[in-house]
């Protein structure tokens, strides 16, 4: 007879196309993980994956069997998750770790409709991980999805990025590409960081090369970076949710069709997944997205 386990294991191997990351995301060994595929492929009488030198591609009874599994699985486990709540110690105060911009424009607005306190921190997607391993946030908003073990990731929201200059700056109009990655890489730019975060983004997807950049200010605050932009110091790359009625006084988007998509996670430790302020506070900060 199957064991449940097997499934779980079935259905993590799936998701992730890797006994590897499942395991990761089970906290179990690779073999163990291994040995439950094995023995369900035995149960079921085929294989249910192809293994490639990258990846677990599932065969046909493999996708099958998943459609049947993952939505038992998944009422199986929220039934868990609500028998645990009753009984987990509730949290008082909620700690929460994420960027200045996304806390001033999306969380700090509804700090009302919280029924708890919160303790913010902000960082840098790295810094954030390191303090929910470190048990110093419960909960982040990261655009870095890293599998690490104990921790689960729930998708927030995509946001766009967009390039923005000064209100009266003169821009070529053309859509040839070579001439507009020609004439901004002569541009006096400002970044978020040294490595160019977002604005590689848009070289790579869109002109295919690495930018030939120097950033004349590095100014880890898109607020300010955007205001900055306002007074005409030069261009950046801005997420469309910070480029309001009132800073379009001062600045313009250029090249819309250069948009590039980021995506935002909440990302918590799976000791919490049940504690009913996290889900709470994903629920607030989701439910307007």
């Amino acid at each position: 007879m199957a064991d449940f386990e097997w499934y779980r294991s079935f259905c993590n191997i799936y998701k992730h196309s890797s006994v590897s990351e499942a395991a990761k995301t089970r906290m179990m060994t690779q073999p163990a993980m291994s040995q439950h595929l094995a023995s369900l492929e035995a149960e079921v009488g085929e294989a249910l994956f192809i293994r490639t030198a990258r990846k677990m591609l599932p065969t046909e009874r493999g996708k099958e069997l998943y459609s049947q599994l993952a939505p038992l699985i998944e009422s199986l486990e929220e039934a868990t998750m609500n028998f645990r709540a009753a009984s987990l110690p509730t949290l008082t105060v909620i700690k929460i770790g994420t960027a200045h911009e996304f806390y001033t424009e999306k969380i700090l607005p509804r700090l009302h409709r919280y029924d708890f306190r919160t303790i913010t921190h902000f960082g840098t997607a790295a810094e954030l991980l390191e303090m929910l391993k470190e048990d110093k946030v419960d909960v982040i908003i990261t655009s870095q999805k890293v599998q690490t073990p104990g921790i689960e990731y729930l998708k927030l929201m995509d946001e766009e990025f967009a390039i923005v200059a000064p209100q009266d700056y003169e821009i070529p109009d053309t859509d040839d590409l070579e001439i507009r990655e020609q004439w901004l890489s002569t541009q006096p730019w400002m970044s978020y960081g040294l490595e160019l975060p977002i604005i590689r983004r848009i070289w790579r997807e869109h002109f295919k090369k690495r930018p030939q950049i120097r950033p004349v200010h590095v100014i880890p605050n898109l607020h300010m970076i955007l205001k900055a932009i306002g007074n005409g110091t030069g261009l950046s790359v801005i997420t469309t949710y910070l480029t309001d009625e009132a800073s379009r006084v001062h600045t313009k988007v250029i090249y819309e069709d250069l948009k590039v998509n980021n995506e935002l996670f909440f990302a918590y430790k799976l000791k919490h997944k049940h504690l009913p302020q996290i889900r709470e506070i994903m629920a607030v900060i989701r439910e307007e997205e």
